[in-house]
């Protein structure tokens, strides 16, 4: 993983995202000398994986119940935005 500053970062970026799309390199962007973020080629997903999560997780059967609580709790307010 090659470290670049936050300064070459900006620079570069489009030299960047092409070295990680198509050489599937990864950097660590830096700033005051700490790294600060990853760029790493985006993980590939599948129909599998998502089903695999999907079962893992099954639906909450109270979602929509709660949501509609939730919002009768809300109120309009009349704001003026201009003054």
């Amino acid at each position: 993983m090659k470290d670049l500053t936050a300064t070459d970062a900006a620079r570069r970026f489009s030299e960047v995202l092409d070295a990680v799309e198509h050489k599937r390199e990864s950097f660590v962007v830096t700033r005051n000398g700490k790294a600060v973020a990853r760029i790493t080629p985006a993980e590939k997903g599948n129909g599998a994986e998502v089903k695999r999560i999907l079962l893992e997780h099954p639906p909450d059967p109270n979602w929509a119940r709660e949501i509609q609580e939730l919002r009768s709790l809300l109120t309009l307010e009349d704001r003026d935005w201009d003054g």
